[in-house]
């Protein structure tokens, strides 16, 4: 008797072994399958999006396959590409999430209408609506990523769609432009040499941001302190390719000439009495040396109903890069709740 209950537990172990073992391989088969599409393209749909100028084309491409759990990258800038989320295929994979790139119209692959009458935050909100409704995501599996400008967009999206969500990621974000700029100024500037401080408001003083010695002076002093904290010759490539590509119009139209601070027609953006409207679990994510004030972060968290906060010790503004560890186990955590 006793042996026999030794070799029914025995089969039972591997019964069990071997059915969790398939059903491991059932979902990365599922996540890796082929679309149902006669051609495979590797996860791209280009998107027409109506606006009040016509219809133009966006580029998205699916990573993965998760029926629950679909996480739309909404990329900063503005005006710079998906490209540097890439960084993102090395952690959510493995973890079965789902994510889709994105470049919003005006950056990287999507259609460039060279009108700055379309640079406009209202607009993009519809535009992510229609993007939202083309890859059909709704309430049971849709989240939103924004990063840096994405998150500004992530909360404007909010804020109206959010009954379409099933939650919302604000990275590197804070939810008033001049709350932002007043840390700027108050906060990060004076950790600043005098001198270097003096020498980049003369250029902005005189309106001479083409002047190389602006990128000059901010990319060691303020850049590789707060934007990404390595030496610029080591930043990663997919970081540079996206940088890169920016569109200076769009770039400047909204955000301003630099990081340095707000100064386009996001200066007076202020989301954050309205954030105690959006009812969908929601994680804000914080870093120590971000351009963003972490305590705003915080702060933003706590109005949300249901917010929780992650904050990065090691990183900056793009803390996905130099707090990777931190970052992506505190996504991957709220992802998977």
């Amino acid at each position: 008797m006793k042996n026999l209950f030794k070799t029914t537990l025995l089969l039972f172990t591997i019964a069990l072994f071997t059915s969790c073992k398939q059903e491991t391989v059932a979902t990365q088969n599922e996540y890796f399958a082929q679309s149902s599409d006669s051609i495979q393209n590797g996860g791209v749909k280009v998107i027409p999006i109506t606006t009040p100028k016509g219809t133009f084309n966006v580029w998205t491409k699916r990573i993965g396959n998760n029926p629950k759990i679909k996480v739309l990258l909404l990329n900063g800038g503005p005006g710079a590409t998906h490209e540097y989320f890439e960084c993102f295929e090395n952690f959510l994979p493995a973890e079965g999430i789902e994510f889709i790139y994105y470049d919003q119209l005006g950056c990287g692959n999507a259609d460039n209408p060279n009108d700055t009458s379309m640079w406009d935050l209202p607009r993009y909100v519809e535009e992510v609506e229609q993007v939202r409704k083309a890859l059909k995501l709704d309430n049971t599996n849709f989240y939103l990523l924004g990063h840096s400008w994405g998150g500004i967009l992530a909360m404007e999206y909010a804020v109206k769609y959010q009954n379409n969500m099933k939650g919302l990621i604000i990275s590197n974000m804070m939810a008033s432009c001049p709350e932002y700029g007043k840390y700027a100024d108050e906060v990060l500037s004076k950790q600043l040499a005098p001198e270097v401080l003096k020498e980049i408001r003369d250029i902005e003083a005189r309106k001479d941001f083409s002047n190389p010695r602006y990128m000059e002076l901010l990319i060691p002093n303020f850049y590789e302190k707060h934007v990404l904290r390595f030496p610029s010759k080591d930043w990663p490539e997919p970081v540079n390719r996206s940088l890169g590509k920016t569109n200076q119009s769009l770039y400047v139209t909204m955000q301003g000439p630099s990081e340095f601070g707000i100064a386009g027609k996001l200066e007076k953006w202020d989301r954050k009495a309205d954030l105690k409207n959006v009812n969908i679990p929601t994680l804000v994510i914080g870093a120590k040396h971000d351009t963003m004030d972490p305590k705003h972060m915080e702060e933003i968290s706590k109005i949300l109903p249901k917010g929780s906060y992650l904050f990065c010790p090691k990183g900056s503004h793009m803390a996905f890069y130099d707090d990777q560890k931190t970052y992506f186990s505190g996504l991957i955590s709220f992802l998977k709740k």
